[in-house]
């Protein structure tokens, strides 16, 4: 039986606690389990930054989990997949008309910049694994895209609003490649859930509570929040140019917040949850994986496709640009690496992250999975990604098998 020794609790213990007092990171929480049983989960640090009376983070608090979205919109449209309600190859126009016809920019980056027409039609599978084509752009780096924090308050249907602002004067929704050669990370995620509000007549709320959490007892995830899961909510930090940090304080814009205001479930962004539902889902996974999972949510077949890579050689350079990693590969739903990491994951381990720096990995040859969290922009800080990748070690490092 796998466990988690006494010194590899000490270890991530140490970690977690030097990584808040050396002010490296404003708060932090890591948890690990395997099938069976959970090995560790403990968090440092108040739930708003330099405030000690907002309350010391811990099992119960709530994260914007922002990207990490997309691993469960993908297994939602996979469970349609495997009701014969959609197939990887169908193409996605014939549900959402407004990617019928796209175009491909000559250069995605220039306000005017020349196209021509794609002519491979995007099928699910290029939503996917991303290759097909649609991308994200923001002319401030640090700010999230405007189809993210638009309110939606208007008259106007908030699907199509969401199209025509990644339209913007363009004849029709634009693309970096043709679909299906290459990758680029962006709104195919989000597609992918207003597919599934299409064929289900649900929102991706309703059909996600139905289908996915409640059968594995998640309780605290949703796309939203009600004000008692507002009240348990780590505020978001930022990192000045200094190193040292603030509370946000609508610096950033950001998607709405409180489940009054929200109008469109984003299934590339939307969901907000604890770790520990997370942690939950993706031990759920792991039993599916083992065969001994209790009301499984796929069957084993779509859980091993999880982790089976589906980009051309060509896309990789890609992935491995956009994730930092050297040996990325994408799967449908998850970031695959192709190699061992040495003292760490296996070849084939499936992981995540959000913007705001959360993550989740599962590694079914291990047979073990782990979340990691905190709430800080600018996304893709050196020093979360070091404390991710050191706690995956310490917890590596210290498992045993008994």
């Amino acid at each position: 039986m796998m466990a988690l020794s006494a010194e590899g609790k000490v270890a991530l213990d140490d970690l977690l606690t030097q990584t808040v007092e050396s002010r490296k990171m404003p708060n932090i929480c890591f948890g690990a389990t395997t099938a069976k049983e959970n090995l560790y989960f403990n968090a440092r640090g108040s739930r708003v930054f330099n405030e000690s009376a907002s309350g010391e983070i811990d099992k119960n608090s709530v994260y914007w989990i922002c990207s990490e979205t997309k691993t469960i919109t993908s297994i939602a449209i996979i469970q349609l997949i495997e009701k014969g309600k959609i197939s990887m190859e169908t193409p996605v126009s014939e549900i959402l008309p407004e990617l019928a016809d796209p175009i491909i920019l000559d250069n995605p980056i220039a306000k005017n910049s020349t196209y021509f027409s794609a002519k491979t039609t995007i099928t699910v599978k290029h939503l996917l694994n991303h290759s097909s084509g649609m991308f994200y752009y923001s002319e401030d780096p640090r700010q999230l895209p405007i189809p993210y924090t638009d309110l939606y308050d208007t008259d106007e249907d908030p699907i199509s609003r969401f199209f025509a602002l990644i339209r913007g004067d363009l004849p029709s929704i634009p693309l970096m490649f043709e679909p299906g050669t290459d990758f680029s990370y962006g709104y195919s995620t989000d597609c992918i859930g207003f597919i599934i509000e299409r064929l289900t007549g649900q929102s991706l709320e309703e059909y996600c509570q139905e289908n996915i959490f409640m059968p594995i007892g998640l309780t605290s995830i949703t796309y939203c929040p009600t004000p008692e899961m507002v009240e348990r909510a780590v505020s978001l930090s930022i990192r000045r140019p200094d190193k040292t940090f603030e509370t946000w304080k609508n610096q950033i814009l950001l998607k709405p917040q409180h489940g009054k205001d929200i109008r469109l479930h984003l299934g590339g962004i939307g969901l907000h949850s604890t770790m520990n539902d997370i942690l939950k889902l993706m031990q759920h996974i792991l039993q599916i994986y083992a065969g001994c999972a209790v009301n499984p949510i796929l069957i084993l077949d779509s859980v091993k496709k999880l982790f089976i890579p589906t980009l051309s050689d060509n896309a990789v350079a890609n992935v491995n640009l956009t994730t930092g990693v050297k040996d990325g590969q994408w799967g449908i739903g998850l970031c695959l690496n192709t190699t061992d990491w040495p003292g760490a994951r296996r070849v084939r381990s499936g992981w995540w992250s959000g913007w705001a720096g959360t993550y989740h990995l599962i590694d079914p040859i291990t047979g073990i999975a782990c979340v990691f969290g905190t709430q800080l922009t600018p996304p893709l800080d050196p020093e979360v990604k070091k404390a991710w990748w050191s706690a995956e070690k310490a917890l590596y490092t210290g498992l045993t098998i008994g």
